[in-house]
């Protein structure tokens, strides 16, 4: 601080009363009111006080001295006699208050709160210069960006740079500016897009892509993939759309070239040779989980689409038709143009249901869809033919076969429609089967050759907790590792799910009792649901061991709830009564939801991952889960979406009010340590 004043006794009295109240002070005196300017500039001091009645500094030239600092220097005048008058004449001159040294502690007080307002001013204007600042830096990243980037302000588009405004084809920002952000992109990209803003304000979408529609300027539609991220324009919150810009090096040029020599120019698929390789590429790995099926997809009654549009034509219908198929596409399927209006792709889901929904929906949107051909419009449908691929095959040849076979069937009841090829044998080559099947399973029960992975849930409505979902392994007698999908067929048809899920349920509750996840969901058979001895079993390993029992969550099927409603009630009563909670899985595919979940009142209901094929394009299956989840509200159910691979169908999911998802999309499976034996990493 300055002290103005001819007496040094008036500095060492200033500088003692403030020391006394707690302040670091360090006085510089000023004997001479012709330093003080200078003194301003070069000290940059945080109070200047002036002796008053030595009149060294007329008062009139006070604001003009404060004015020489950013922000003004307040500034405290001493005087023996203290009253409202001066008070004010000082105030009116531009200092902040009148003081004297007789009331030592008003002093110590005025100078406390002009410290503290100066302070408060001089950081509120350094973060007005660090926004002002970072507003410059952020419009020259959005001038010069090759990303196209719009800021939206509660839905509002609030600024968008060159590279967006050429992306969608406007010639100025204003064209945009104030403008729904919704209205950019195609209606089935609406709900989508909702979730993900809705996401975004709370924190949860991270570096997440989502696949939309755009609605360019001249009414064309462009397919893109977006970021969002939170932001800020002009000092308020916005949410930040980016479309990242290709930028090519010599690697990926290369790379881009000999993707090209590879795929079809009308499709954007494979050639038929490449595919074949990748395929037999693919196969050589097992499958991580899931099944894995061969999809044929053929237009129908492609005669009349030629005699419509004719032969160079028919080709810009048959890409189309490929456009459709690859934005249903999801991350790893493979696929290609098999002859000339068939393509054949790769799926790999969660279960068999997961892809004949995956089919039933690209049905329902080609037959839907209106295909743009030169200056015509036409509909039209197609078949698709599907084959499973047996886990130890590599050779994709019969599958290929299958599928196609199947489309042909299916086109001879009228196409329109998803046809499978069923290949499960005669009687005796599955009883043949699981006779090597029933050795392999009861080998692995006594020599302790199971294991479980865990696949994590996560949380859509707060913090993650520690949620998993248990899947079971199986290791052969050379350490590899079997899928449930290839066992658990004949574990059921042998009765020995019994046994296997005991196995399970002994593991979980020792990882429980290790890790002390929030919940762990653990799967029961139909066999264990109506096995009677089941509950006195658990109670003997509550007894035994130190697992809390609401870590975990028995679930039961849909479909067993359904079949064996009575048993399934009955048992739902007693882990209620010993403590553990209860899940109905696959939630969504029976007639007789809501009766069920009032016969059981489940604490969770898992919705059947089916339905979320095609979910974020597919109104009907939208409003489904929408009741589902209602219904599960309304009997106070948590709610939890199974196998979710996408960002897209996620944020249509937070859009309809689910608390939980699960799949792929979250994270894959891991491994479970069971006791202090950790099982080997899954390939």
């Amino acid at each position: 601080m300055l002290v103005l004043t001819r007496k040094q006794d008036h500095v060492e009295s200033i500088n003692a009363t403030l020391r006394r109240a707690g302040h670091p002070v360090h006085c510089t005196w000023l004997p001479d009111a012709s330093d003080v300017a200078d003194a301003l500039i070069q000290i940059n001091p945080e109070l200047l006080v002036v002796f008053a009645d030595e009149q060294l500094l007329p008062l009139e030239v006070l604001a003009e001295l404060r004015a020489r600092a950013q922000p003004p220097v307040p500034v405290i005048l001493v005087s023996e006699h203290v009253d409202e008058i001066a008070i004010t004449r000082a105030i009116r001159a531009g200092a902040q208050d009148v003081v004297s040294l007789a009331h030592p502690e008003r002093l110590q007080l005025v100078c406390a709160r002009e410290l503290r307002a100066f302070r408060l001013e001089r950081a509120f204007n350094s973060t007005l210069s660090s926004s002002r600042e970072y507003q410059r830096a952020l419009a020259a990243f959005m001038e010069g960006s090759a990303d196209a980037i719009a800021q939206v302000q509660e839905g509002i588009v609030v600024d968008a740079n060159p590279a967006w405004l050429e992306l969608f084809g406007y010639s100025d920002a204003d064209a945009v500016r104030g403008q729904p952000v919704m209205d950019l992109f195609e209606p089935e990209s609406h709900q989508a897009l909702k979730g993900a803003l809705a996401a975004c304000k709370t924190g949860k979408w991270i570096h997440h892509q989502l696949r939309v529609l755009a609605r360019l300027s001249d009414g064309s539609q462009l397919p893109l993939e977006i970021e969002l991220a939170e932001g800020e324009f002009e000092t308020e919150p916005v949410i930040s759309f980016v479309v990242k810009a290709r930028r090519h090096d010599e690697a990926d040029l290369q790379r881009r070239l000999g993707e090209a020599v590879q795929t079809d120019p009308s499709t954007g698929l494979l050639h038929r040779r490449y595919l074949t390789e990748q395929l037999q590429a693919r196969l050589a790995h097992p499958v991580r989980a899931g099944v894995r099926f061969v999809a044929c997809i053929r237009p129908d009654h492609m005669d009349q689409v030629v005699h419509q549009v004719g032969p160079l034509h028919a080709e810009d219908f048959v890409g189309q038709v490929a456009a459709l198929v690859r934005e249903q596409l999801a991350p790893g399927d493979l696929g290609g143009r098999f002859t000339g209006s068939s393509l054949v792709f790769l799926i790999e889901r969660g279960t068999p249901r997961d892809v004949e929904a995956w089919a039933d929906n690209l049905v329902r949107r080609i037959g839907a869809n209106v295909f743009k051909i030169d200056s015509r419009t036409l509909t039209a449908t197609a078949t698709v033919g599907l084959a499973l691929v047996p886990a130890t095959s590599t050779d994709p040849t019969t599958p290929i076969a299958d599928a196609l076979e199947a489309v042909r069937t299916a086109r001879e009841l009228g196409g329109n429609q998803v046809c499978a090829v069923d290949r499960s044998g005669s009687e005796a080559r599955v009883q043949a089967h699981d006779k090597v099947w029933v050795q392999q399973i009861k080998a692995a029960l006594m020599e302790n050759r199971f294991r479980l992975v865990q696949q994590p849930i996560a949380s859509l409505v707060g913090e993650d907790k520690g949620t998993f979902d248990v899947v079971l392994r199986m290791l052969d007698e050379h350490g590899k590792e079997v899928l449930p999908s290839e066992f658990i067929p004949a574990a059921e048809r042998n009765d020995l799910m019994k046994n296997i899920d005991r196995w399970v349920i002994g593991a979980s509750m020792s990882f429980c009792a290790a890790r002390r996840p929030g919940s762990l969901f653990v799967r029961l058979s139909r066999d264990t649901v109506n096995d009677k001895s089941l509950p006195g079993w658990l109670a003997s390993q509550l007894k035994a061991g130190k697992v809390e029992p609401s870590r975990l969550c028995f679930q039961v099927a849909q479909e067993v709830a359904d079949q064996y409603l009575l048993q399934t009630k009955t048992l739902r009563a007693e882990l209620k009564r010993q403590g553990f909670r209860f899940a109905i899985e696959h939630f969504g595919v029976g007639t007789n939801a809501q009766q069920l979940i009032e016969h059981l009142k489940p604490d969770v209901v898992k919705i059947e991952g089916s339905l979320m094929q095609g979910l974020a394009s597919n109104p009907d299956l939208q409003q489904k889960v929408k009741s589902l989840v209602q219904m599960a509200k309304e009997h106070h159910a948590q709610t939890i979406a199974e196998r979710v691979g996408d960002a897209n169908t996620m944020a249509v999911l937070w859009q309809l009010g689910i608390e939980y998802i699960q799949g792929y999309f979250v994270h894959k499976p891991e491994d479970v340590v069971l006791g202090t034996e950790k099982s080997s990493r899954a390939p």
